[in-house]
């Protein structure tokens, strides 16, 4: 017995017992060839701990102290690169990845630093990066990588602040597309507005990142659809050397990753195959139960990534995520009229949602290229229903029942011939959508089934002149399908050109200008759409159109921080309008609907333009952090032709996010936003009566009214604890903690007496005003590693 409880002790104490020190692996590789640089320096900034990258491109460093470091790597022949804001913990490290850029031959006796700040020949500007540290430790995000990118610079709130659409300078929310490992995900959020991409919580977890990257324009050739931003997310490999994970609680979900090495023969082998898998549950249900709120907000989702080493010039990715959302509602205990209003408004949502990919990379054995094969699936299964009696689902309004399904291939080939990059690519998909709709004030039902095919080519091509001073890129796609009737290859040509020139020879001043014409397929929704006699009176819809060109200056302060001025305008052609509405559709989407379900017409213009300046500083001095003043408008046309503000129109945008780094591992991190006044579209009373409780806006208002300004603050606290075989990170975070009110559109529900019975004749009452909640939200969570 003796024997037994030594054994338990011990292995208490090896969990229990602080423990003051942790390692860190990963791997450096030439950004061109994409193989292994052998002899690579790896240093921490600050202390003498520093190796070398053995013959296939690993490192590891052991006995670190556990805290933050900035990390250099070097190598002869190129450019330095540095890591900042690394956190190093006694357990649950992740692998760091290197990607180095050599130095022209004529510049070989100069010493380059590789910016930080992720821009690129061909995205020289309108780019911002985060880190999975920075998402991580992001006061009110709750670990939602969605929620992070919404403060990012010219991205606007939605309306009330709770939702996760990506409003990028004055754009709609359909406008950005979403990429996982150059894999295109249709949806990132759950509880999606289906044919637009918003949603209340993401679905990425921030323990498969390494980091994401926001370009706002300047697009890459190799992305179809957007036309206003592409959100690229890149994944980290799972451990090579051990397995292990962690378990995540945060205010609405809870959270559980594992990773580690696969099919390995021995411990002191590198895996060449590993593996991430993650499983959250949400149990807001439960919190909204307990304080007697009538809606039941369910979901699930999942997330796997496994990459197979076959030698040092083939990889093979397989990835998904996933996502099980229902929505339904209860009635309360006692009568409340705006919980009654929530109650008959709201929506009922059964929501599947699935991506799956297979990519293989192949490194040319020249080192002078690669190339990349991806096959995927998008799978979006979505019912969508109002109903008369939301509490029993009887009495149906509306009801959406539909299907998405895609399978893409997508192609690309690299190659480096003298000092030109070139690429070159295609994709071919095949598109399955089914609906069954019914409108029933409308008296509208309609069955559709469609399986078409779209297409794309591209071609893109970089390099640099002056003595690296001046750096141009330039590419060309198009892009058409099997279906709609109005566009084809030679209307949806998309040209593009960027230039980066350095007015000083240290790079310290930097003039950037890129301009582009990109063009998006009209969603499924609308596609689909059918009238009463069965027709597809959109199937002539043209693809959308955008024109950007943004010009700007950058001034590198120190290697670390980064002062910018850029100034754009976008100008839009061929944009969806409502005709039952006579809007354009840019209007909508911020919501919980079924975006372009109706007759359209590709006859909108549109035009956003401002100017926007920023100031971001990675570690350095213990402080990160970034600040962006935005100074824009955003206009549309409708049926009528005359151009009128969006409802995304708010003139200002302010965004700030930063940390600073206290000792024993303490951190203080802060964001705040702020939107000037928006326009909105004021409820229509006397047609909302008559199709209560569905409401009807009145877009012929769109303008006169507006919303106050959105003022936002969080601050969070985290503190990281270090034992032998764990470590915890436990942190407390205040929303709102200056207490301004949150503007929304007025709410309205039926008149009814004290009992909640209806009175009559039926009228609407305005049950809430535009200022909103004003409390503070304080929570909590901690992330356990082992």
């Amino acid at each position: 017995m003796k024997k037994e409880f030594t054994y338990l002790f011990l292995l208490i104490s090896g969990i229990l017992f602080s423990q003051s020190t942790g390692s860190l692996d990963g791997r450096v590789i030439d950004s061109k060839s994409q193989l292994p640089l052998e002899g690579a320096t790896i240093i921490l900034k600050g202390t003498s701990l520093g190796v070398i990258t053995n013959q296939n491109g690993y490192f590891s460093i052991n006995d670190i102290p556990t805290k933050t470091y900035n990390i250099e790597v070097s190598y002869l022949g190129f450019e330095t690169e540095t890591l900042y804001n690394v956190i190093v913990k006694s357990v649950g490290n992740i692998p760091l990845l290197f990607k180095l850029n050599e130095i022209a031959e004529n510049l070989d006796e100069v010493i380059l630093v590789q910016s930080p700040f992720k821009t690129s020949s061909e995205t020289p500007l309108s780019t911002q990066t985060f880190s999975v540290v920075e998402i991580e430790t992001y006061p009110g995000g709750n670990n939602d990588i969605t929620k992070v990118v919404q403060s990012m610079p010219g991205i606007s709130p939605s309306i009330g602040g709770f939702r996760n659409d990506i409003i990028i300078r004055g754009g709609a929310p359909n406008e950005t597309v979403y990429y996982l490992d150059g894999i295109e995900i249709p949806n990132i959020n759950h509880f999606s507005t289906q044919g637009s991409a918003g949603g209340p919580v993401g679905m990425v977890n921030v323990s498969f990142i390494r980091e994401v990257t926001l370009s706002s324009s300047s697009f890459g050739a190799e992305y179809d659809n957007p036309l206003s931003g592409v959100l690229s997310f890149e994944q980290r490999e799972g451990d090579m050397n051990k397995f292990g994970g962690n378990f995540r609680l945060g205010a609405s979900e809870t959270a559980l990753t594992l990773e580690g090495p696969l099919f390995r023969k021995n411990k002191d082998q590198i895996a060449k195959t590993t593996f991430l898998l993650s499983l959250r549950r949400s149990y807001l249900q439960f919190l909204f139960e307990l304080i007697g709120l009538p809606i039941r907000p369910d979901y699930w989702d999942y997330q796997w990534k496994i990459k197979h080493e076959i030698d040092t010039y083939n990889s093979l990715t397989f990835l998904g995520i996933g996502s099980i959302d229902n929505f339904s509602v209860k009635a309360p205990d006692e009568f409340d009229e705006e919980q009654q209003a929530t109650l008959e408004q709201v929506p009922i949502i059964d929501q599947r949602s699935t991506t799956v990919g297979l990519s293989w990379k192949r490194n040319y054995k020249n080192g002078k290229g690669f190339m990349n094969t991806v096959v995927s699936s998008n799978r979006l299964e979505n019912i969508f229903a109002r109903y008369q009696d939301n509490t029993t689902k009887t009495g149906t309004i509306f009801q959406n029942d539909s299907f998405e399904w895609e399978t893409k291939l997508r192609f690309q080939a690299t190659q480096f011939t003298d000092n030109w990059k070139w690429s070159v690519g295609f994709n071919l998909q095949n598109s399955a959508y089914q609906n069954n709709t019914r409108f029933v004030y409308d008296d509208l039902t309609y069955n559709t089934n469609l399986n078409f095919a779209k297409y794309g080519l591209f071609i893109k091509a970089s390099s640099s002149f002056l003595n690296e001073r001046l750096d141009f890129s330039w590419g060309i796609r198009t892009d058409a399908d099997s279906f709609s009737t109005a566009s084809n290859f030679l209307d949806n040509l998309s040209p593009r050109v960027a230039i980066s020139y350095s007015l000083t020879e240290n790079k310290q001043w930097k003039f950037n200008a890129s301009a582009g014409r990109y063009f998006k397929i009209p969603t499924y929704t609308m596609l689909g759409f059918q009238n009463k006699s069965g027709n597809f009176i959109n199937q002539n819809l043209s693809y959308t159109r955008s024109d950007h060109l943004v010009g700007g200056l950058e001034y590198n302060l120190t290697p670390a921080s980064r002062f910018t001025v850029e100034g754009f305008i976008k100008n839009y052609a061929n944009y969806p309008i409502s005709v039952l509405d006579r809007v354009s559709l840019a209007n909508k989407g911020g919501g919980f609907e079924v975006l372009g379900n109706e007759s359209i017409v590709s006859e909108g213009e549109g035009i956003s333009k401002g100017v926007e300046v920023l100031f971001q500083q990675k570690l350095s001095k213990n402080f990160y952090g970034i600040l962006a003043y935005t100074y824009f408008s955003s206009e549309f046309t409708g049926v009528d032709g005359i151009l009128r503000p969006s409802v995304w129109d708010s003139r200002h945008l302010i965004s700030f996010s930063g940390g600073y780094k206290l000792k024993r591992n303490w951190e203080l991190s802060a964001r705040w936003r702020f939107a000037g006044e928006n326009p909105y579209v004021p409820v229509n009373i006397e047609a909302s009566i008559q199709r209560y409780p569905e409401l009807i806006l009145d877009y012929d208002r769109l303008g006169e009214v507006k919303l106050n300004s959105f003022n936002l603050a969080d601050i969070r606290i985290d503190k990281k604890w270090n034992f032998k075989s764990l470590s915890f990170n436990f942190y407390f975070e205040v929303q709102n903690f200056l207490a301004q009110p949150n503007p929304t559109p007025p709410e309205y529900g039926l008149s009814r007496n004290m009992d909640g019975s209806i009175l009559l004749p039926k009228s609407l009452k305005q049950i809430s005003t535009t200022e909103g909640n004003r409390s503070p939200l304080p929570s909590f969570g901690f992330v356990l590693y082992f």
